[in-house]
């Protein structure tokens, strides 16, 4: 009955105007995340021979995209949509084009560099005009909830089948047709997004009042990127722990298992929490979600046995797109209307924050002692979300569940 009554919310969130299409499309704009940063990688180390080139590249669009994004968000709620989305939805795929072939241009290790920022810096921000337009679309908690847990499940989607892409490409013919099938993706991102009808859904207040620090100035919302923060810290030891337990464990490919098996988890719990009846605000909700997640992240520790490792990784899974879910919907009840665009991409910005910097503590943890200790690691950074999220809870108004 439990599932028959999910079945039927998700069901009939589907059959509101556009909300199926919107969901396709959205995913379809959204395939460069899952797609980009592996692909570039595996062929900027083809071009260079050195793995140490290829990381410098990503990084360089991962953190451009990370400065660019909210001035990017701000730019759309100042003017509207379009003209970012015209810009950014030329000059993206450009710069991947001229990546894609840069040996053939002759280009120095330094333009592979420029031309990896110029693309992180014109990203196009679907990703926080999905959920502003989520926000504006959806006025019943209920209904705003199931959206965007849906959302979030998507995000597991791109995450799961963009590497799975990239794998067969890399099968079937090379790392520069790995690059080249994102690049297509890129080319259709802005597109795609336009066809969904997402854009019929947003509205701007282009002539609100607004401050120099918009978003920044509220400490409700600083407090939601402080906890974001510390929950993208504990995502980035993951991203290191799994691959580490597939090294140890004498079989890289083992790694990559134990992220898919996280990433079902993930999807799977999103869907659960989007359909559930709750009786409590997202605020109060998150500290119990962050918390039941310490105790499968610390009993990493105590195995090396794969099918326990499946088992944790799932359990951990399944608590992630919902704690992810929770902070978005904190945003977007908290967000104050003229800012929206611009606080969705912020919480990108603490994300990608984030995730970069447990990536480096944890790399040189596993290097040290071991892929147990970096899940142990991972648990103490959840206990610290944790705590932060009961701050949190204290800062905010209560909101209806």
């Amino acid at each position: 009955m439990a599932i028959a009554a999910l079945a039927a919310r998700y069901a009939a969130l589907l059959r509101l105007p556009d909300v199926a299409r919107i969901l396709a499309l959205t995913f379809v704009a959204r395939m460069p995340v899952g797609t980009l940063t592996l692909s570039m990688l595996l062929h900027v180390r083809a071009m260079t021979g050195s793995f140490a080139v290829a990381g410098s590249t990503v990084g360089a669009y991962l953190t451009a995209s990370a400065l660019s994004s909210p001035f990017i968000g701000r730019w759309v709620d100042r003017r509207g949509p379009v003209a970012p989305l015209v810009v950014t939805g030329v000059l993206y795929p450009a710069s991947i084009g001229t990546l894609l072939f840069a040996d053939r241009a002759g280009l120095s290790l330094a333009a592979m560099h420029v031309a990896a920022a110029s693309a992180g810096a014109f990203a196009p921000p679907i990703v926080g005009i999905t959920r502003t337009m989520l926000r504006q679309r959806f006025t019943d908690e209920r209904l705003r909830r199931s959206a965007f847990a849906l959302d979030s499940v998507l995000v597991e989607m791109v995450f799961t089948v963009g590497p799975l892409l990239v794998a067969a490409m890399l099968a079937l013919a090379s790392p520069r047709a790995a690059l080249a099938m994102a690049w297509c993706f890129t080319l259709a991102a802005v597109p795609a997004f336009a066809l969904s009808r997402a854009l019929h859904y947003l509205h701007t207040e282009r002539h609100a009042a607004r401050r120099l620090l918009g978003p920044l100035a509220d400490r409700k919302l600083l407090a939601i990127y402080a906890l974001t923060i510390a929950i993208a810290v504990g995502f980035g030891a993951f991203e290191v722990g799994y691959p580490g337990f597939g090294v140890a464990l004498g079989a890289a490919s083992l790694g990559g298992v134990l992220i898919a098996v996280n990433s079902v988890g993930s999807a799977l719990g999103g869907l659960a929490y989007g359909g559930m009846t709750l009786g409590m605000s997202p605020q109060r909700i998150a500290p119990r979600l962050l918390a039941s997640m310490v105790i499968p992240l610390a009993l990493h520790a105590t195995t090396l046995n794969l099918g326990i490792l499946c088992v944790l990784a799932f359990l951990t899974g399944t608590l992630i797109a919902p704690a992810l879910t929770s902070v978005m919907l904190m945003i977007s009840a908290h967000a104050p209307s003229r800012y929206a665009t611009e606080a969705f991409t912020w919480s990108s910005t603490c994300i990608l924050g984030g995730i970069g910097a447990g990536t480096v503590i944890a790399g040189r943890i596993v290097d040290a002692y071991g892929p147990q200790a970096t899940m142990l690691f991972a648990a103490c950074t959840m206990t610290i979300a944790t705590l932060v999220a009961m701050l949190v809870a204290r800062v905010l108004p209560e909101t209806p569940p």
